[in-house]
């Protein structure tokens, strides 16, 4: 254990979140940032739901914005997640829907826009541990899309993101390399992006 430790000292860990960080403090490791570290090796990553192309729902803990930024400037992003994530399509293990954070002024009008241009409901996340709404370590709130069908995820990304007011979309398309799934019989079963 030790001798893994030296290892990873000679290395520099980027946070996505104030947890991460506290991780990677509370284990000794360097904690840099992206002013100084613009260009990361690899994001290793967990999501609340990857599907059979690799695209993935992220942000229910609510950290999605930093989370796809980091994810973004890595060479490699990898995700780690249990077997419970694992689908054929978004939506059937992810029952809470699509995070997605908006400035905290545009949050109704964004949830029309959303529900009105693709169906279901984007309803504000409320917090369980306090009153009033979910605050993101960016000082904005998210909204939930709770979508009714499958979409062309690309397209709906890339359009809810145009919406004044939104600041990203709890879509990954098209940026994890590879997932690995921690199986319930302690096996771990790896998923490539298909080849198209």
């Amino acid at each position: 254990m030790a001798e893994e430790a030296k290892k990873l000292a000679a290395y520099a860990a980027v946070d996505n979140h104030v947890q991460a960080r506290q991780l990677i403090l509370q284990h000794g490791l360097t904690l840099s940032d992206l002013d100084r570290h613009p260009e990361l090796d690899v994001a290793i990553d967990g999501a609340d739901e990857v599907d059979a192309d690799l695209t993935l729902i992220k942000g229910g803990g609510g950290c999605l914005a930093q989370e796809k930024i980091v994810a973004a400037c890595a060479k490699h992003f990898i995700v780690i997640a249990d077997y419970r994530k694992h689908s054929k399509a978004l939506g059937q293990q992810w029952k809470k829907g699509v995070p997605i954070e908006v400035i905290p002024m545009a949050y109704v009008p964004v949830s029309r826009t959303i529900a009105k241009c693709f169906g279901g409901e984007a309803n504000l996340r409320m917090a369980v541990s306090k009153a009033g709404p979910v605050v993101t370590d960016n000082s904005n709130f998210i909204l939930d899309w709770k979508f009714e069908h499958a979409q062309n995820w690309k397209e709906v990304n890339t359009a809810i993101k145009m919406i004044p007011g939104v600041v990203d979309t709890g879509l990954f398309v098209g940026m994890a390399e590879r997932a690995y799934f921690g199986m319930e019989d302690g096996s771990v079963q790896v998923r490539d992006p298909p080849v198209n």
